[in-house]
């Protein structure tokens, strides 16, 4: 799990199978972490261009990426983006 989230990090470029941009979304990003027991995913977005801000994580069991997960990311990231709004 470390491996990955030091690649989303430090890495410039992160290969697909770690690091992909959810279709249909708000810029919404998913993590994928895989063992061998379970499949892990946790959704983020970027902020000016390099910063990652990761929102939520869950254990992935089905094909699809739950819809309530995305909404969960999709809100955290709105109260994100306002926050930063209202202190500047």
């Amino acid at each position: 799990m470390e491996y990955v989230l030091d690649l989303v990090r430090f890495e410039q470029r992160v290969p697909n199978k770690f690091f992909k941009k959810l279709e249909n979304t708000n810029g919404i990003y998913e993590v994928r972490i895989i063992t061998s027991q379970k499949s892990i995913r946790i959704l983020c977005f970027q902020d000016d261009g390099n910063l990652i801000v990761l929102t939520n994580g869950f254990i992935k069991k089905t094909q699809k990426t739950p819809k309530k997960e995305i909404k969960l990311a999709e809100k955290l990231k709105k109260e994100y983006l306002k926050l930063k709004e209202d202190e500047n």
